[in-house]
């Protein structure tokens, strides 16, 4: 075993150093050198006692320097080292769980002093004790080195009570949630002594005009004790709010039609909900409604507001037509005192809704076919579907002419002399419709000259008229005269006034001379304006006694003794007229 003395601060220590070889002098027992002390200055003296360094867990890091003290006990005096030497050495902590140590090496090259010398940093890691030793690695001087008076004792104390920190956690303070998506509230709590921790936070009672319904303000509140007995505390305020506005459903229940018009008696009601906050739940109208009676589209209203917000107004428009249209019909033209039409008839209708209006009428109907009894209806349809009909009957109609035809009487194209046309025929008619308006009845027929036309006619009842009609012609007698002394042919005959003058005739039918002097119908005189441009002549014969009508049979002829007036300078004009009212005509001026 090698043995080598260690000097201490104020003495001498040996110490056994087995299987180490110690780099830098040998020392020996009597005669030899002593080395200088490397020292910390964690006190002013070098001595065996080892110092004590106090530190605490979490707190300052320690420091000392490291010196060279030297002893002059070596043979030589002064520092050992000269500048070109060096002295080095390794610095460990016993414990670095406890403590560590800092440089691990330190390189001396001169004897620095305690206040000059390399400052050696201790970190505390976590409480207890640990020992910081020097070991020298390295010397390049003539001397020897002492590094025992390095060595030091650190003690590491807890670290103080630090009060814990709490905080809320999971809700933000001054934010809005909504009811029933509250976050969860969590104290969150950081303590260097008694760790980290979260319990649930304490959550107080809503607060609020509406906290009945759970909204309003909740607070979250946080307490924590440590250890060591310090409490924290921490709290945050937030809404709690109703995420929607009330909710308004309107039911009517009644007979819609397509169009919007209820034709049955009609029940409103209104569901307004509010789940979430229902006290603070406020309506406006939202009055439940039965209609009983027709109206014109009319609004009802409903609107909501709570916490929630506002809702509305919903409108409900209602219309109600139960009643059923007006129609009138008639029939254009009216039909006659008989109540027959002659013709077509049109039947048109009128209609007439006081609510939603008509949206239909009729249709109008033209009536052609013949018929009694027809009857047309019309429907009356308004918007909301209500309907009504009305039905114009008793039309009749009858357009064909009664049939008519002529009985007896003259020949169609037939002619006849006057005095000989047949008697007025009579007429056959019937109708098989509405039957005759009375007999049928003859007109147009004439016995007199000329060329007459004998109409039977015929009418029903609904005015339609037939006729059956011939034409003939009646043919006058053929007259001849005045013959001589009288001239005719507008000549101007001059006699004697108050003479007698014979005015000489005859009579034919065809070839039949007439002498019944009841032929004659008139003679006839007239006073007239003499015409100066008249041709005139001479009456050379005159006859005798008064005035007078015969047929002398002798000379086939009528004679008419006419008596002239007894005054000159007149002028007469003498016709003769024959039952067929042919005529004979002369001109006479008396002297």
């Amino acid at each position: 075993m090698a043995a080598a003395i260690q000097r201490g601060k104020k003495g001498f220590r040996w110490s056994a150093l087995v299987g180490a070889a110690v780099v830098g002098v040998v020392f020996a027992i009597a005669g030899a050198a002593f080395a200088d002390d490397i020292s910390n200055n964690l006190d002013a003296t070098v001595d065996t006692v080892a110092e004590a360094m106090p530190l605490t867990v979490g707190g300052a890091n320690g420091t000392t320097r490291l010196y060279v003290a030297p002893q002059n006990d070596d043979g030589k005096n002064g520092c050992n080292l000269t500048g070109s030497t060096t002295a080095s050495i390794s610095l460990a902590s016993s414990n670095p769980s406890v403590a560590t140590v800092s440089p691990s090496s330190i390189t001396f090259t001169s004897c620095v002093d305690s206040t000059t010398g390399p400052i050696v940093t201790v970190t505390p890691v976590a409480q207890g004790t640990a020992t910081i030793s020097a070991t020298l690695t390295s010397n390049t001087t003539a001397g020897t080195f002492n590094v025992a008076p390095v060595t030091f004792t650190v003690n590491v104390a807890p670290p103080p009570n630090t009060p814990p920190q709490v905080s809320v956690a999971g809700v933000t303070g001054g934010a809005s949630y909504n009811k029933g998506s509250v976050p969860a509230a969590t104290c969150e709590v950081t303590d260097a002594e008694d760790g980290n921790s979260s319990f649930a936070a304490t959550l107080s009672a809503v607060t609020g005009p509406y906290a009945s319904d759970g909204i309003g303000q909740q607070t979250a509140s946080c307490s924590y004790t440590d250890g060591g007995g310090l409490t924290a505390t921490a709290s945050k305020t937030y809404a709690i709010v109703d995420p929607s506005a009330p909710g308004i459903l309107s039911s009517v229940v009644g007979a819609l039609v397509d169009n919007g018009w209820y034709v049955s008696n009609v029940s409103l009601s209104w569901t307004v909900s509010e789940p979430q906050s229902p006290n603070s739940l406020q309506k406006t109208g939202c009055v439940d409604q039965s209609i009983t009676s027709d109206q014109a589209p009319t609004t009802y209203s409903c609107a909501a507001q709570s916490a929630g917000g506002s809702a509305g107004p919903v409108d409900v428009s209602i219309k109600r037509d139960a009643t059923k249209p007006t129609i009138e019909g008639w029939a254009s033209p009216a039909a006659n005192g008989a109540g027959w039409n002659n013709c077509d008839v049109t039947v048109s209708f009128t209609c007439a809704d006081n609510l939603s209006g008509i949206a239909s009428c009729g249709p109008s109907e033209t009536l052609s076919s013949e018929g009694a009894g027809q009857s047309s209806t019309g429907t009356a349809v308004d918007n909301a579907g209500n309907n009504d009909t009305a039905t114009v009957s008793g039309i009749n109609i009858d357009k064909t002419a009664p049939s008519v035809s002529l009985v007896g009487g003259p020949a169609d194209g037939a002619s006849y002399y006057f005095g000989s046309v047949p008697a007025a025929p009579t007429c056959n008619a019937s109708d098989s419709l509405s039957l005759l308006d009375g007999a049928c009845s003859i007109s147009g027929y004439s016995a007199a000259v000329g060329s007459p036309t004998v109409t039977a006619t015929a009418k029903d009842k609904a005015g339609n008229t037939a006729s059956d009609s011939r034409g003939y012609t009646v043919l006058a007698w053929t007259l001849k005269g005045f013959h001589q002394p009288v001239d005719m042919g507008g000549v101007l005959n001059i006699v004697k006034n108050g003479s007698t003058v014979p005015l000489k005739f005859e009579i034919f039918v065809g070839s039949t001379e007439l002498t019944d002097t009841a032929n004659v119908k008139s003679l006839f005189q007239a006073k007239v304006n003499c015409d100066g441009a008249l041709p005139t002549d001479e009456i050379e014969t005159t006859a005798t006694g008064g005035t007078s009508l015969r047929y002398d049979a002798t000379a086939g002829q009528f004679v008419y003794n006419w008596q002239t007036p007894k005054t000159a300078g007149l002028c007469y004009r003498v016709t003769m007229t024959t039952q067929d009212d042919s005529s004979l005509v002369a001109y006479f001026r008396f002297k």
